[in-house]
């Protein structure tokens, strides 16, 4: 594991770019080997997931190149193999295939995924869909194994729950199943649209993503035609709007879809940071007075879960005292007694976190147990005084695309370290 060391107290200014969507690149990798042809993908985020998942590729004969933000999937010469347990284990996105293998060769057997510890996240719904489109699915020492002998078949999917992951591998698995599927309760996230917007273009034919119900007719091939640019990543916008108005003196971001951070950009205005928002970028001038909020997440397009963490920092400079409630998953709280030992008056209780102004942070050793826990680590390491750092660095890097080039960019004073103190060149 890397660590991240941060000079903190510089105030930011300039201008960066939002790259590609972390939540859609690892849904659309899995998805390139139910292509016919050769795929490429545009304005891929340079993170360590993109690269343990064409690690992946790599074990079934896939060929993938990754170059300036392009990446080119070949998985004509696909073959059955089993898949990296470190690699699989080291991402939970890793889960997309299977779907995507079992819309493939009707059968999949994976290890059990791995990623972020943020609570329960069971795959339950995920099975329930396998198994009505004709599945059968056992469980053998955390090996999952999933098999159609007669094939897929088209059949009416209810989710219990809202949920991305679910509905992204009923997809996955139904676009080439014979007959009509719907998928009820389904999530309506970006990510789902851009994934569907590349299959459609490939021939598949699905509707209703962006709806809690989605229709698919099974088809035999796809093939695709184009380069699929990928959507602009909404968390590492969040993300950087919360640092920009922290500690900035006026940052710029481009690269936006605004509609998309509409739950998120209401509630800094609500707070009083006084963005100027534009069709594709937006402006963070320095903020001053500011007040406290109220936070609730919800799925898209409610508060996501993923930024209530990147927010907690700007939230210790408000007035008053702030509550999130994460309904997503509420035991996300990792970053709270980290945050504590930075000196931010943050405390979590019976499913709350509050947080009260902070006058002054410092710099300390912390963990970032997560990738959203390590955001908001980061973001408290620039504001404080001192020296940050941050072990358990590569959990960061996992999603956020050429984060230490970026902050750098904006005045920050930040640098990757390996294990035995040698600086790391992203």
């Amino acid at each position: 594991m890397k660590n991240m060391i941060i000079q903190g107290g510089n105030r930011l200014s300039g201008e960066i770019t939002i790259g590609g969507a972390k939540n859609s690149t690892v849904a659309l990798i899995p998805a390139a080997i139910l292509a016919d042809t050769p795929v490429q993908f545009d304005t891929v985020p340079d993170i360590l997931d993109v690269h343990n998942l064409m690690i992946i590729l790599e074990s079934m004969n896939v060929s993938s190149n990754f170059k300036h933000g392009v990446l080119n999937i070949d998985p004509t010469q696909i073959v059955e193999s089993e898949l990296p347990s470190k690699a699989i284990k080291s991402l939970r996105a890793s889960y997309y295939f299977m779907g995507s293998l079992l819309g493939r060769f009707h059968r999949a057997t994976l290890t059990f995924p791995g990623g972020d510890n943020i609570g329960p996240r069971p795959i339950d719904q995920h099975i329930k869909a396998f198994k009505a489109l004709g599945a059968q699915v056992d469980e053998d020492h955390g090996t999952i194994h999933i098999e159609a002998p007669n094939g897929l078949h088209g059949a009416r999917i209810f989710l219990d729950m809202v949920s991305v992951g679910a509905t992204i591998n009923s997809i996955l698995a139904a676009v080439k199943a014979k007959g009509t599927t719907v998928i009820e309760n389904a999530a309506k996230e970006p990510e789902i649209i851009d994934l569907a917007t590349f299959l459609n273009n490939m021939g598949a034919k699905i509707r209703g993503v962006g709806t809690d119900v989605i229709r698919i007719e099974g088809v035999d091939t796809l093939r695709s035609t184009n380069t699929h640019t990928i959507i602009p990543d909404r968390i590492e916008a969040g993300t950087y709007l919360s640092l920009a108005a922290a500690i900035g003196d006026g940052v710029t971001l481009h690269n936006i879809i605004p509609e998309h951070l509409e739950s998120f950009t209401s509630k800094m205005i609500e707070m009083g940071v006084e963005l100027q928002i534009g069709e594709d970028s937006i402006f963070v001038p320095h903020s001053t007075e500011l007040q406290a909020i109220n936070i609730k997440t919800l799925p898209f397009p409610g508060f996501a879960t993923d930024l209530q963490q990147p927010i907690t920092p700007l939230l210790s400079r408000a007035s008053g005292v702030s509550v999130i409630v994460d309904t997503i998953y509420p035991q996300r709280t990792k970053h709270v007694k980290e945050l504590q030992n930075m000196g931010m008056n943050i405390s979590a209780e019976g499913g709350l976190i509050m947080v009260e102004r902070t006058r002054e942070m410092h710099g300390a050793r912390v963990s970032a147990g997560e990738i959203r826990a390590g955001a908001s680590l980061m973001i408290a390491g620039l504001m404080a005084q001192g020296e940050t750092v941050i072990t358990k660095a590569d959990n960061i890097l996992r999603g956020y695309d050429r984060i230490v080039w970026k902050l750098n960019r904006l005045n920050a004073n930040v640098r990757i370290e390996d294990e035995s103190g040698v600086e790391v060149i992203e």
